[in-house]
C-alpha cells in the first residue's frame, strides 16, 4: 500500500532531521571547495533577505594622505574609493519524484521508505553536482548558472564580472583593480609554478593578503604532493583531514584535488575576499510532496532549492593558470 501524503513528508522530516548528520552532508561530500565555503563558511558567506541583486562593496583605491612638514598645507580633497559588485541571484533545484509503479514495485513499509530516502539522496546529489560544477564556471553575469571562479579570474580587463567592466574601475594611479589575473601559458606544474602564480594574487605580506586555498584536479594533486613528501616540506589541516579531502598544506596554502575542477587547470584563491551570498530562503530550501495526478501523472514529487551566487570584494586576490600538464 502506498504512503499517504502526509506519511512520505514524515519520512522527509525524519530524513533531513538536524540530528541526521549524514542527510546534511550528502550535500558537501564530493568538493573540497563546496565543503569548505558552504558547509564551513570559509571566508565571505552572506544570507541576504532579498534584493534585486546581491550587493558586494569594494575599496579598491586608497585615501588621500601623506607626510607633511608644520607649514604645508593639507589636502582635504576626497578620493572615489568606494565602489559596488552587484551578483545577479542564481537558482539551482533538485528533484525527487516516486511514480505510482515504483511504490507499487516497492511494497512493504521498509521497502517504501528505502524508496523515499533514495529519491531525496538523488535529488541532494544532483543538486550538490550543479552547484559543484558550476563553482568553476565562466558563465557571465546574465547566465543562469553560477559567476563561477573562471568567471572571476579569467576574461583580462574586457570582460564584465560583477556587472562592472574592468576598465570602468580606475585606481589614482591608472591601474585597473578590477582586472582578472590568470596565466595561460603551457607548461608542466611544479613548486616554482604555484609559488610564481601565488605571487601575481599578492595583495600584501601581511596574514591575509596572499591565496590561502589551492585546487586543481587529482592528476595534477598528485604530482605536487609526490614532490613535497620528497622533499619533507608539507603539512595537513586538521579540518580538511576530518572531511576526508586529499590535501597538503604549502607555504601557507592548503592545496585540494577537487573532482570538479577543469583539467588543466590550478587556481589560488584568497578566501578573505571571495565566497557565497546565499538567500535566506534557498539554503537547500524544500518544499512538500505534491501530488503529479492533476498533470495527469502518476506520480508525488518534491523539489530542493538553492538560491546565490558566488561572491568577490576582490578579484585581484585570487588567480587562475590553465594549460598546466
Amino acid at each position: 500500500m502506498a504512503f499517504e501524503m502526509n506519511e512520505l513528508q514524515i519520512i522527509t522530516n525524519d530524513f533531513f532531521a538536524a540530528d541526521n548528520k549524514a542527510a546534511t552532508d550528502n550535500y558537501f561530500n564530493t568538493s573540497y571547495l563546496l565543503d569548505k565555503l558552504m558547509k564551513k563558511k570559509a571566508g565571505m558567506f552572506e544570507q541576504p533577505s532579498g534584493g534585486h541583486r546581491i550587493r558586494v562593496p569594494l575599496l579598491y583605491d586608497g585615501a588621500e594622505g601623506g607626510f607633511y612638514s608644520r607649514n604645508d598645507t593639507l589636502s582635504s580633497d576626497d578620493r572615489v574609493i568606494v565602489n559596488a559588485a552587484f551578483y545577479n541571484w542564481k537558482h539551482a533545484y533538485g528533484n525527487a519524484t516516486i511514480y505510482r509503479t515504483d511504490e507499487l514495485e516497492n511494497s512493504g513499509e521498509y521497502s517504501e521508505v528505502q524508496l523515499v530516502t533514495q529519491k531525496l539522496y538523488a535529488a541532494q546529489e544532483q543538486i550538490t553536482k550543479d552547484l559543484a560544477t558550476q563553482m568553476y564556471s565562466g558563465a557571465g553575469d546574465a547566465a543562469k548558472e553560477l559567476g563561477g571562479l573562471l568567471a572571476m579570474t579569467m576574461g583580462g580587463t574586457s570582460t564584465q564580472y560583477g556587472n562592472i567592466t574592468p576598465t570602468d574601475l580606475v585606481s589614482e594611479d591608472g591601474s585597473t583593480p578590477w582586472a582578472s589575473v590568470n596565466t595561460t601559458t603551457t607548461e608542466g606544474i611544479s613548486l616554482g609554478v604555484i609559488r610564481t602564480l601565488a605571487s601575481s594574487a599578492k595583495v600584501n605580506d601581511g596574514a591575509k593578503g596572499k591565496p590561502n586555498l589551492g585546487v586543481f584536479p587529482e592528476v595534477l594533486f598528485n604530482i605536487i604532493s609526490a614532490a613535497l613528501q620528497t622533499q619533507q616540506r608539507f603539512t595537513t589541516d586538521s579540518d580538511t583531514v576530518k572531511a576526508g579531502f586529499t590535501h597538503v598544506v604549502f607555504e601557507g596554502k592548503t592545496l585540494a584535488a577537487d573532482d570538479y575542477c577543469p583539467a588543466g587547470y590550478l587556481l589560488l584563491l584568497n578566501s578573505n575576499y571571495m565566497g557565497f551570498a546565499i538567500h535566506k530562503e534557498g539554503y537547500f530550501s524544500r518544499t512538500k510532496w505534491a501530488d503529479l495526478i492533476v498533470n495527469g501523472v502518476a506520480a508525488r514529487s518534491m523539489k530542493i532549492f538553492w538560491d546565490g551566487n558566488m561572491i568577490c570584494s576582490r578579484r585581484k586576490a585570487h588567480t587562475a593558470h590553465s594549460n598546466l600538464s
